[in-house]
């Protein structure tokens, strides 16, 4: 089959994933918070950034490669954490970080994921990030970060944009609670979706496995449908705790959630490594601005890699991210549409169209390589009118 013929977009891959996914778990992965105001905010100006093209500049063939960190990347993008991957599709974190060990771009996981550190580390190569939500507790601290640098991940990625557990309404609506039952409304949707049924049935339904030996830490209080054990053992950290994690990481740190340019300033003292430009795909606070109008403000004021996040569907998207100053670009949900869609022939695919949308443009733009990229423009602002 070819599948640049029948899946050309991600659009088409979504469509099967839909048809593939339970709708509780379709609405895990979709869904973001409150109306979903930020979700649309963050395509809807990702659109509004132009291009200008631009003529004569005879053949070439576009170069993606990327220095970043210290490493150099044949694409500008990876694939980033989402909680509980295994949920979506069956063994979801260990095809995810096969198909980045073999492009070699990163792959995150999260502290809540369905495989654990050392679960990954015999598929990772040297691509693993590790995602870290924040434990309140310093010896489970110290824990999880020795388990994930043994297990071979070399980058530290903090999250500050979760202090408190969002609402996510329509994975409430789903019937969808953490950790997953398998009630009698939730499994009259499983019977409906048999290649997901069958591959969970192999597997078992997902558990986070990496904070397993800590949940006899966490206290016995009830918690909402949509929060997990998680969330007894996290903190919301200050700075006395991100000066910790300094101290502590010989790797890599990144803080993932920064949408405020006054916070480039502390975040450089504390000698973190990059920003992360993420509204979490607003998936956690539904009156945040659109990422992507954050990223030039933060550029403007901090020399620090930036990474973006939040909304990128296209080869495109991700070369408007860079225009307006990021460094690197991440994709989460993204991923996980083409692994529902195809398995895991789907990541490769998903990695494929990037890539060939990314040229093509750059074609039009007349960029031999990322960093002749124009400058970006409003395309809904009034045009200029040349004088005559």
């Amino acid at each position: 089959m070819d599948l640049h013929a029948r899946y050309p977009d991600l659009s088409d891959l979504r469509r099967r994933a839909r048809r593939r996914l339970p709708r509780f778990v379709w609405e895990y992965l979709d869904s973001a918070t409150g109306s979903e105001s930020t979700k649309a905010r963050n395509r809807a100006a990702l659109d509004r950034v132009g291009l200008m093209p631009s003529i004569l500049h005879g053949e070439f063939t576009p170069d993606l490669t990327t220095p970043f960190l210290d490493a150099e990347f044949p694409l500008p993008f990876g694939i980033a954490p989402i909680g509980m991957s295994g949920l979506i599709w069956p063994d979801a974190e260990i095809h995810l970080a096969h198909a980045a060990a073999r492009h070699r771009i990163p792959y995150g996981l999260s502290t809540v994921a369905a495989r654990s550190p050392e679960d990954i580390a015999p598929h990772l190569g040297a691509q693993g990030w590790f995602q870290l939500y924040p434990p309140r507790d310093p010896k489970i601290r110290r824990d999880l970060l020795d388990r994930a640098r043994v297990a071979g991940f070399h980058t530290l990625v903090l999250t500050l944009d979760v202090p408190v557990a969002s609402r996510r309404e329509r994975q409430t609506r789903s019937g969808l609670t953490s950790p997953p039952r398998l009630t009698p409304r939730l499994l009259a949707q499983v019977v409906q979706r048999p290649a997901w049924a069958l591959g969970m049935a192999r597997r078992g339904l997902p558990r986070m496995v990496t904070l397993a030996p800590y949940a006899s830490e966490a206290a016995a209080a009830p918690l909402p449908s949509n929060a997990h054990v998680g969330y007894l053992l996290r903190t919301a950290p200050d700075h006395d705790y991100l000066a910790w994690l300094r101290d502590a990481w010989p790797g890599k740190l990144i803080v993932k959630g920064v949408l405020r340019p006054e916070d480039a300033a502390p975040l450089t003292a504390a000698g973190v490594d990059a920003l992360w430009i993420s509204n979490h795909a607003g998936r956690q606070f539904d009156a945040a601005p659109a990422a992507i109008a954050a990223l030039p403000r933060i550029r403007a004021v901090t020399k620090l890699p930036l990474i973006f996040d939040s909304g990128i569907e296209t080869g495109l998207d991700i070369l408007r991210a860079l225009a307006l100053g990021a460094d690197f670009v991440m994709l989460g949900r993204a991923f996980h549409i083409a692994l529902a869609a195809l398995g895991p022939r789907g990541i490769d695919h998903l990695i494929d169209l990037l890539a060939r949308d990314m040229i093509a443009n750059m074609g039009q733009l007349g960029a031999r390589s990322l960093r002749d990229l124009p400058a970006p423009f409003d395309l809904q602002a009034a045009p200029v009118v040349p004088q005559r």
